[in-house]
């Protein structure tokens, strides 16, 4: 009979993924995460394989998180509603840059930047998270459009992609130094140049200051709930 674990699993996989996030995957030693997690490499072995599986573990759960996230902002409604969700979810993106002062960034781009093109498995995982965002972002979109406040003749797909990239290009430049102020002016311009009706004023749309975690209960500084 096999003997019980003798440690929290979740909070090893959580000091794991604090120091691939730290430090990166090709950075991080198995002597590392002995350290931050407190177990010895055997166990460490034992229970989640090599540095590689261990570090797709991590990454799936942060994915999972990041489109949790997501789905907490674009889970669908009224579609009056649809234009306060798009804009509320991309500037809780916004947000999270601002608040990750240690620039560390999203570990879902910080990982697919270091690996994708050779690690399959964080290739598709990667892939597959962009997708079901893509797709919560056209559902709000197609939403909004019902209600009158995107113009019906544009094509939702393109306007989701367009704002998926504006979300993870803020990421990207928010990393590399860029104020919060012209952070938030992107994410207002993205939003400005979604296609009204013909012959409607834009209404103003509010910028939301809450931050979320990733991975629910994680901040940028203190270990997720993704961005």
């Amino acid at each position: 009979m096999a003997r019980p674990r003798a440690f929290d699993e979740h909070q090893v996989l959580e000091r794991a993924r604090e120091q691939f996030w730290t430090t990166g995957y090709a950075g991080t030693r198995m002597d590392d995460i002995a350290r931050a997690t407190g177990l010895g490499k055997g166990s460490l072995y034992g229970a989640f394989g090599d540095k590689g599986k261990l570090f797709h573990r991590v990454f799936d759960d942060w994915c999972t998180a990041v489109v949790k996230v997501a789905e907490g902002r674009l889970a669908g409604g009224p579609d009056a509603e649809a234009l306060a969700r798009l804009s509320g979810y991309v500037h809780l993106m916004v947000e999270n840059t601002v608040s990750d002062t240690e620039r560390r960034g999203c570990l879902l781009a910080k990982g697919a930047a270091e690996l994708a093109q050779h690690d399959p498995t964080v290739a598709g995982r990667s892939a597959e998270t962009m997708t079901a965002l893509l797709a919560l972002l056209r559902t709000e979109i197609s939403a909004a459009q019902r209600h009158g406040d995107i113009d019906s003749a544009a094509d939702p797909q393109q306007l989701a992609a367009l704002l998926l990239t504006v979300v993870r290009g803020i990421e990207a430049v928010g990393k590399a130094g860029l104020d919060p102020e012209t952070l938030r002016n992107i994410a207002d311009t993205a939003l400005a140049v979604l296609p009204l009706p013909e012959g409607q004023e834009r209404r103003a749309s509010g910028r939301s200051p809450a931050r979320e975690d990733p991975l629910g209960a994680i901040t940028a500084h203190d270990p997720p709930d993704t961005a």
